[in-house]
């Protein structure tokens, strides 16, 4: 039976996750509020619709949150031409084509950061669909994006998603999908297993090593 892999892509695929905390940190600057930045990082992989009120509060989201999502994604755009591919990523894709799985890109970022990573990969051709933040009305970690990304799956079979952040896990646990999680988004390894994490391992590149022994390999 097909499997499906949903692979999330900022932070797990691709490097982005602490140029997405500087540009959320000017977001906050520019409107006068001051949010440490490890803070904001602890938040990295929440979708933006969350995220301001988690990290500044409630009086902040009423009072600006729009307009700080829209300079987050002003300040990021500044960015993105920092970002790299995290080692052994497309190679992931390959391997898990090449295993007969059906891969899915799961992502909430806007069309035009999603085509760049796309773009970056270099995986148009060898992915069988991706989401983007017209798939989802909230974003993680409820369960939304793992919803769609399946939704895009043109299989029934059984998923796992490959992350990394504790917003990640719990988004795959609350939609009913294991997770294999990589520290590449700054999480400790015992974060992402109390969160729900099946494996973590060190990078891309090491589970892609060890993809023989995940439920995804045949």
């Amino acid at each position: 039976m097909s499997r499906i892999a949903i692979l999330d892509v900022d932070g797990t695929l691709v490097d982005t996750n602490y140029q997405h905390a500087i540009a959320w940190f000017r977001a906050f600057r520019r409107h006068f509020i001051t949010v440490p930045i490890w803070r904001i990082h602890r938040h990295i992989g929440m979708g933006g619709d969350q995220l301001v009120a988690a990290v500044a509060g409630d009086e902040v989201e009423d009072r600006a949150g729009d307009r700080i999502r829209d300079a987050e994604s002003d300040l990021y755009r500044d960015l993105i031409g920092e970002v790299q591919a995290m080692d052994g990523s497309r190679e992931l894709i390959e391997d898990l084509r090449g295993e007969g799985n059906e891969v899915v890109l799961a992502s909430s970022a806007k069309e035009w950061e999603v085509e760049h990573y796309i773009e970056l990969l270099d995986a148009a051709e060898i992915v069988d669909a991706w989401t983007t933040s017209a798939d989802v009305e909230s974003t993680k970690p409820e369960p939304d994006l793992i919803h769609a990304a399946l939704d895009k799956a043109e299989t029934d079979g059984e998923a796992l998603l490959i992350g990394d952040t504790v917003w990640d896990v719990e988004a795959a646990n609350r939609a009913g999908v294991e997770t294999l999680a990589v520290l590449t988004g700054g999480f400790a390894e015992q974060e992402l297993r109390d969160a729900g994490a099946r494996d973590v391992y060190t990078s891309v590149e090491e589970l892609r090593q060890g993809l023989g022994r995940t439920a995804l390999s045949r």
